[in-house]
């Protein structure tokens, strides 16, 4: 048999073990608009590797399991796992306790220096007049104890030399007796002093602060006082306020009159300090006027009352 160089050999047609055979393939329509009459022009086949290309990009990729952290091989822990390792379980030394207490103590003490500060804090903004002012109260406050501890010694010296120590005593007995009379209000009393005159127009005086100015004319070395008649002694009580103030259940009303007798020129500071008497009645719309008195009579009386339960300890 004779083989023609220029034919071209049929291709096998029987598929071999394991490959599928390709489907027959149809002609495609004609898309490619052409004249009337004409066939359109034929699409070019698409090259068989792109082809290829394009169904490994549609295939899903193969997931490549990650190779397994081999049994005991040593991983660094971060820095938190560290920390926590550190801090649990606690463990606290004595060492620790000691300076957990001693840090404990250092606040507590911070916090009463601070504290302390924060009291004084009020002085700083006063003027330097008022700081002198203060002072000088100051200084009057220790000079009374200074006299009062001088004549206590003196009574003491004239006890132990007197010939009559019985007389003596005696004596000295009855100007006690009249001074705590002065002083629990069973006995008038003159001397120089002051007359507070608080006037209320507005009805926005309270009773705490007549309380506060009394407490302030004690602090300030006053030894007989009279409100509007009463006689304002230790026990003596506040109450109500604008049109319903009473004194130990006594009604009193404005204008508000204080007579006491004390050293004037320590009075009347007193209530003009800043942040003072003075000053907190203005800020209610209330006018205190202070006039000093070379002699002021308090004569209101109370009468004398018998403890209940206390008695003189003395034989």
């Amino acid at each position: 048999m004779s083989v023609n160089p220029n034919e071209k050999p049929e291709p096998d047609e029987t598929p071999e073990a394991g490959e599928r055979p390709e489907p027959e393939k149809r002609p495609e329509p004609d898309v490619t608009p052409g004249v009337e009459g004409k066939p359109g022009t034929e699409p070019a086949p698409e090259p068989e590797e792109a082809r290829a290309v394009e169904g490994a990009e549609s295939a899903p990729e193969a997931v490549v399991p990650a190779p397994e952290a081999a049994p005991g091989a040593g991983e660094v822990p971060s820095g938190r796992r560290r920390l926590a390792d550190a801090l649990w379980p606690p463990r606290v030394t004595r060492a620790q306790l000691v300076v957990a207490l001693l840090l404990a103590c250092l606040g507590f003490g911070l916090a009463i220096q601070v504290s302390s500060t924060s009291e004084g804090s009020a002085l700083r903004g006063a003027r330097q007049e008022d700081l002198v002012r203060i002072l000088d109260e100051l200084d009057d406050r220790t000079q009374r104890l200074e006299d009062e501890k001088a004549r206590l010694e003196k009574q003491r010296s004239e006890l132990e030399s007197s010939s009559d120590q019985a007389e003596e005593a005696r004596r000295q007995t009855q100007e006690k007796e009249r001074q705590l009379g002065v002083l629990a209000g069973t006995v008038a009393a003159e001397g120089p002093g002051i007359t507070l005159t608080v006037t209320d127009p507005v009805g926005a005086v309270e009773s705490d602060m007549l309380l506060d100015t009394i407490q302030e004319l004690r602090a300030a070395g006053a030894e007989a006082i009279q409100v509007d008649g009463v006689r304002v002694v230790a026990d003596s009580y506040f109450t109500g306020g604008g049109d319903d103030m009473r004194i130990d259940g006594t009604p009193v009303t404005a204008p508000y009159v204080f007579k006491v007798i004390g050293k004037p020129e320590d009075l009347e500071p007193a209530l003009n300090i800043p942040g003072g008497v003075v000053q907190t009645l203005e800020k209610e719309q209330a006018t205190a006027t202070v006039e000093r008195s070379a002699k002021i009579v308090v004569d209101a009386l109370r009468p004398a009352k018998r403890p209940d339960y206390a008695r003189s300890s003395s034989p």
